[in-house]
């Protein structure tokens, strides 16, 4: 039984990295060729352009699957240390990063799901009602602050990654050529749009304001000023939806089954 829960983790994943691929590559095309509106949120805006294709609804639901598979595969990774990142600071970090990337698509897939029955799609203001919501408790600008530390550290982690390719340990050997180079770039791209979006939530919790915080597309759109470097960004991210493409197919996932049997890993092994 363990071993098809683990053998249903690992399609869950890789079904999650290809939808999580579908979407930064529509991210990215529409930061290139559509107007600021399209692209005010982001992943949100991806998901209302799919809806809007034939079949979209249909598509929608096959993304809501995909999008929470790969929060639980993050969700896992995160708590029983699946990817032996360690109990010291750095692999907490890294998984603290992993547990917000969790929130965030989990997020995401229930945007998809309503989405797909016909909902209207206001992400960039339901994030801000969120985050007001947090604010109105006595330690909600320290949660809006330690969820901003969480994405800053995950874009260092993003940044180190796209300097010396470290990424590139769990992609298997007959992966295409370019994988190297592809993901290089999509990943200092999202480094960048993941550390505005910290920045945003430091700021939030900080002054106490909502008017600080930025969805993927609006930090996105924070650099449209920046000309060149808003290209190069928009288009980073769309090689990051190619790369997510490939590692759904190429990534090396190792068996859940131990890390599960063996229970959570919140210390130095």
């Amino acid at each position: 039984m363990m071993v098809d829960k683990s053998e249903k983790i690992v399609w869950l994943a890789r079904l999650g990295y290809a939808v999580r691929g579908v979407v930064y590559i529509l991210v990215g095309y529409l930061a290139l060729s559509a107007t600021s509106e399209k692209v005010r949120d982001g992943t949100s805006d991806a998901l209302n352009y799919i809806r809007s294709i034939p079949g979209g609804t249909a598509i929608l639901y096959v993304s809501a699957l995909g999008l929470v598979g790969y929060a639980i595969y993050k969700l896992i990774a995160a708590l029983y240390d699946t990817e032996n990142l360690g109990g010291e600071a750095k692999g907490l970090v890294q998984r603290a990063a992993y547990v917000a990337s969790a929130i965030v698509y989990t997020a995401l897939s229930w945007t998809a799901i309503q989405l797909a029955t016909g909902a209207k799609s206001e992400a960039g203001d339901r994030n801000q009602e969120l985050a007001a919501k947090v604010l109105a408790f006595d330690l909600g600008p320290i949660a809006l602050g330690l969820a901003g530390l969480a994405l800053i550290g995950g874009a260092a982690f993003q940044a180190k990654s796209a300097y010396d390719a470290s990424f590139m340990r769990h992609i298997a050997s007959d992966a295409p050529s370019a994988t190297c180079w592809i993901g290089r770039a999509g990943l200092a791209a999202r480094a960048l749009v993941f550390l505005l979006m910290g920045w945003s939530l430091l700021r939030s919790g900080w002054f106490s304001s909502t008017q600080e915080m930025r969805s993927l597309g609006q930090a996105l759109l924070d650099l449209r000023e920046m000309g060149a470097l808003y290209t190069v960004v928009a288009a980073g991210l769309l090689l990051f939806g190619v790369f997510s493409l490939i590692t759904a197919r190429y990534r090396i996932i190792a068996d859940p089954e131990a890390h599960l049997r063996s229970g959570p890993r919140l210390h130095a092994a």
